[in-house]
């Protein structure tokens, strides 16, 4: 199954992925991880979130799965300066190349959202998660996110962005659904429950405004937007208003993640 990544792999979009840990991004996995297990991150992206996961289970190993070689280089690029070890795959989460039963804990942050089919991404997670262990998504809700001032042009940001999420067959508003998809996929036991980001003081919007700003821009969506007919003066219209909601004393944007444990 062919999916877009509807983010690509700017500077712009991996200064936020950079950006989480398994503090802000998995909080409510890390209660269940021991020393000694072993554990899967599927889309482990820049590493950040994966790094800490595999500092929780030393000694137990830790594997980092991306979609492409290009996507597997930049996570290696983290652990370079690292003293973390772990294995590094190329797959497909639809169709995994990997042995039953391996995993005492499989992961995937903000990645059933872009996917073809996720409730045959969670079978495969359940098929090489040991019985009796942990799958565990986290995945934004976009139209659950909330801010304020009332900005129209970031109400066009949101409809753009659904557009074109849909449009390469995702779901971005994955966070609601994963309980549903989990049970479709043949979990009995699900724990669903949500967290939030949210940035209101000077420097966090700063942070998001601009990273934002950049992204709309200069991204791979940026490119899918103008190749799908948006004109380049909404974009910069939309990028401008990121800008201008950052300088906003009273500036608040809270970002809804449904997140679910699964046991195998």
């Amino acid at each position: 199954m062919n999916n877009v990544y509807t983010h690509g792999h700017h500077e712009s979009v991996l200064r936020s992925h950079s950006w989480r840990t398994a503090e802000n991004s998995a909080g409510y996995l890390i209660p269940h991880l021991r020393p000694g297990q072993s554990l899967l991150d599927i889309g482990a992206g820049p590493g950040t979130i994966t790094a800490d996961l595999a500092r929780l289970v030393e000694p137990g190993r830790t594997t980092a799965l991306e979609a492409s070689e290009t996507a597997l280089d930049i996570t290696r690029s983290t652990f370079a300066s690292l003293d973390v070890e772990v294995d590094f795959v190329v797959g497909d989460v639809h169709r995994l190349d990997l042995p039953d039963d391996s995993y005492d804990v499989v992961h995937a942050h903000q990645v059933l959202q872009h996917v073809a089919d996720p409730v045959q991404a969670l079978r495969e997670m359940r098929r090489v998660c040991k019985p009796g262990g942990i799958v565990a998504a986290r995945d934004s809700d976009y139209d659950a996110f909330t801010w304020f001032p009332a900005m129209p042009e970031l109400d066009e940001w949101m409809t753009l962005y659904q557009r074109m999420a849909r449009a390469n067959s995702g779901e971005p508003d994955a966070g609601r659904r994963l309980l549903s998809w989990a049970l479709a996929a043949g979990f009995e036991h699900v724990e669903a429950t949500a967290s939030n980001w949210t940035f209101a003081n000077p420097e966090d919007r700063a942070w998001w405004g601009g990273m934002w700003a950049d992204r709309i821009l200069e991204s791979d969506l940026a490119r899918q937007a103008l190749a799908g007919g948006v004109p380049e003066e909404d974009l910069r219209r939309i990028s401008a208003a990121w800008r201008a909601w950052a300088d906003t004393p009273d500036g608040f944007i809270s970002l809804l993640h449904g997140e679910i444990l699964a046991t195998a």
